[in-house]
């Protein structure tokens, strides 16, 4: 009997590691996979990586404007995070997390397993949004962000 491993996926390049986490028992939902719900925490905290770097300061999540649980996540896996800012707005950060498993069973091998866009506020002592600081020079996160007003 032959068992048929899911699509390999290469780890991305355009992308920075910012989280690896193995999901244990406690994290498990009734069938055995991973709840969905801790998938999207770990997504919420790798996200808020580099936007801190830019935000210096208190932050939010102010949207989850998509999530997609392309397979599932089980217990063992290694999961890897990584994450690019797309957007930086005048208060806001927006970027993308892509998550991939090394399964347990098939050291080596990646598959992503989810994909999200998340966008955070900056802000201040008062829990009201304040503008992202811009440094001085090239734009923050590199050329291929999109900064605007908003």
């Amino acid at each position: 009997m032959t068992s048929t491993l899911p699509t390999q996926s290469a780890l991305p390049t355009d992308k920075e590691l910012v989280l690896k986490v193995i999901p244990m028992p406690a994290d498990c939902n009734a069938n055995g996979d991973i709840f969905g719900g801790w998938v999207m925490a770990q997504v919420d905290l790798a996200g808020s990586v580099l936007p801190a770097r830019h935000v210096q300061g208190r932050m939010a999540t102010v949207a989850v404007n998509e999530f997609v649980f392309k397979q599932p996540v089980r217990v063992g896996d290694i999961l890897s995070f990584f994450s690019t800012i797309t957007r930086i707005g005048r208060t806001s950060v927006t970027v993308e997390v892509e998550v991939y498993a090394e399964r347990f069973a098939a050291q080596g091998r990646y598959v992503k397993v989810t994909e999200a866009r998340l966008t955070y506020v900056a802000i201040d002592a008062s829990g009201k949004p304040r503008p992202v600081p811009r440094p001085a020079g090239d734009a923050p996160g590199g050329a291929s962000v999109a900064a605007d007003a908003a």
